[in-house]
């Protein structure tokens, strides 16, 4: 990613690097921010929950521990103690200890308002209260809270879901009571006389618990030892925390309903029952959410004027870059008529200047080696025509085609005319682009003369599409690569060899191939051959003179796209590709381009 990175552009690495140091202390201080702030309310939620808790546990300790004094000092009281020794309904003195009890009980319902009512059961099934009501003839004594008491002797035994009894309240509270019973034991001799019940209304837990507020959601609830709900608030949510979750545990994170709530535990050792708070983690850091929301909108606005000035500073710098990067792909095109301009004086300024001026330079190089490539290749045509002599030479040549046609001798009359439209087509006037029917009449010269000389050894053909004879070629390129198919591989080869020339036109080039049947070349000296070609530059050792001028030469008039291609296989034969535009009469070269 660093190196893909390394290239971009220098606008993206400087909006990059800008956006670094503006997001980094943002992200940094947004980040770490937010975790201590949240960790902080959560630790301050988790304390005030737990305090809470405390107290809750704390006021229904002391509300059971008055009910187990209630029930002591009932116990104690001297008439109670008497009526707990009544053996059945015909004692005498029955009426008068009922009457009296029943005085000491409204006593304490009158002054506790949270009694639903007390009850006093002897161990012969003798029953005293003024609230409560045996419903059927059934002993009280074979009842499972009496008997649970019994077995507890001396402990405190609260039920919290008092169902399925045998007594019933006057005002028929039904399961919002809690009951809280204990056996009585004889002050004599220690053996149990009966036990006191005490229903108390589940409203004074339900005041206890509403005066405690963990938010909109949160709220208290009870649970005795027997995984039973005590209390709880109307919710939605108590009822979908498992029991499970609690065990061993006193504070645990659950996902309800789609929100998170922390729960928090604390068991009374007094009355056996846990106190449970749950309050939502997402009510409790809606603020952290907040100012989360609030330090993502500060950041999408400082990115934004980030941007734009990001935007202007880099422009400032990219800007020329870029201008200067786009003049020197228009020079690596050719284009040289290309200058930098601005209006400043710092360094990249002070760049493009430099670089205008070297281009500037190369364009003058540039003229001055045409101009003088033009005057030597003027030089050594007119040097050589004035060492041929043409009209001598054509002079000379009819004569001699005279004097054989005089004699009878055909095949030298044929191969003098050959030559002198060898001669003739070669010199054409000092001009480098000819038609290729000139061109196509000045090889089949060259090959009639070579039929002579290898009339046993080697055959041509030329073939060519109809009409292309007037398209311009340069001249001279067809005759070296004859050559070579004649001397390195016709000659190499036993038997008779052919050469095939073939011309036609495709897309906007012309393409002449050139094949012969002679020995072929291997493929590592085809692949020489090809580099050097590619590569625009002859090793000393090299013998292919001819194919590589004729390569250069219309590399260097036309373009790196044109030019060579050469394929071979040893034994069988070597194929030259050439590719040539297509020059119609009419189109015409400025300065080796078309």
């Amino acid at each position: 990613m660093l190196k893909k990175f390394r290239n971009y552009t220098i606008r993206v690495k400087l909006l990059c690097y800008f956006f670094a140091v503006v997001l980094l202390p943002i992200t940094i201080l947004g980040l770490f921010g937010n975790v201590i702030y949240t960790k902080s309310v959560e630790h301050e939620a988790e304390n005030h929950t737990t305090q809470m808790i405390g107290q809750v546990k704390t006021n229904i300790e002391f509300h059971i521990k008055s009910m187990e004094d209630i029930i002591y000092y009932i116990s104690k009281d001297p008439n109670v103690v008497e009526s707990l020794q009544i053996k059945n309904s015909l004692d005498s003195k029955r009426v008068d200890l009922e009457t009296k009890v029943r005085n000491i009980l409204t006593n304490y319902t009158e002054k506790h308002k949270e009694i639903a009512g007390i009850l006093i059961v002897n161990d012969n099934g003798f029953y005293v209260s003024n609230e409560i009501y045996r419903i059927a003839r059934d002993p009280l004594t074979n009842e499972k809270w009496y008997k649970d008491a019994i077995n507890h002797m001396g402990e405190l035994r609260l039920i919290s879901r008092p169902i399925g009894r045998n007594i019933t309240t006057k005002n028929n509270y039904g399961a919002n009571i809690i009951s809280i019973v204990k056996a009585i034991r004889d002050p004599n001799n220690s053996e149990v006389k009966g036990v006191i019940l005490i229903d108390i209304k589940t409203d004074i837990i339900k005041d206890i618990i509403n005066n405690v507020s963990f938010g909109k959601n949160g709220f208290v609830y009870i649970m005795d030892d027997n995984e039973e709900i005590v209390y709880s608030p109307i919710n939605k949510i108590v009822y979908r925390v498992k029991a499970s979750w609690l065990k061993n545990k006193q504070n645990i994170i659950k996902k309800i309903k789609g929100n998170n709530y922390q729960i928090l535990t604390d068991k009374s050792n007094y009355t056996g029952w846990k106190i449970i708070g749950v309050f939502s983690l997402n009510e409790t850091l809606s603020a952290v959410i907040n100012m989360r929301h609030y330090t993502i909108l500060i950041a999408i606005i400082t990115l934004l004027i980030a941007s734009c000035a990001s935007l202007i500073f880099t422009s400032s710098i990219a800007k020329p870059v870029a201008e200067l990067n786009n003049l020197m792909q228009k020079v690596k095109g050719g284009d040289l008529d290309v200058k930098f301009y601005s209006p400043y004086n710092d360094e990249i300024s002070q760049l493009g200047n430099n670089f205008s001026d070297m281009v500037e330079e190369i364009q003058k190089l540039i003229d001055m080696v045409y101009v003088e490539q033009k005057s030597k290749r003027e030089s050594e045509l007119k040097m050589l025509q004035a060492q041929i002599k043409p009209h001598f030479l054509y002079n000379t040549l009819d004569t001699i085609s005279w004097m054989a046609q005089k004699k009878e001798a055909d095949d030298i009359v044929e191969i003098v005319n050959a030559l002198t439209d060898l001669f003739r087509i070669g010199l054409s006037k000092g001009e480098e682009i000819i038609t290729i029917g000139e061109e196509m009449k000045h090889i089949q010269s060259y090959l009639k003369i070579q039929k002579v000389r290898y009339d046993d050894k080697m055959d041509y053909q030329i073939n060519y599409n109809k009409g292309i004879e007037s398209y311009k070629i340069l001249k001279l390129i067809l005759q070296p690569i004859v050559e070579n198919a004649i001397y390195h591989g016709i000659k190499q080869k036993r038997g008779k060899g052919l050469i095939v020339v073939n011309i036609y036109e495709e897309d906007d080039l012309v393409k002449i191939i050139i094949t012969d049947s002679g020995a072929g070349l291997h493929q590592d000296q085809v692949q020489e051959i090809q580099e050097i070609l590619d590569r625009g530059k002859a090793k000393q050792h090299y013998n292919g003179y001819g194919l590589f001028n004729v390569n250069e030469r219309i590399k260097l008039t036309f373009g790196p796209q044109y030019g060579i291609h050469i394929y071979s296989k040893f034994g069988e034969g070597t194929k030259v590709e050439i590719s040539h535009p297509r020059i119609k009469g009419e189109d015409s070269i400025i300065c080796g381009k078309l």
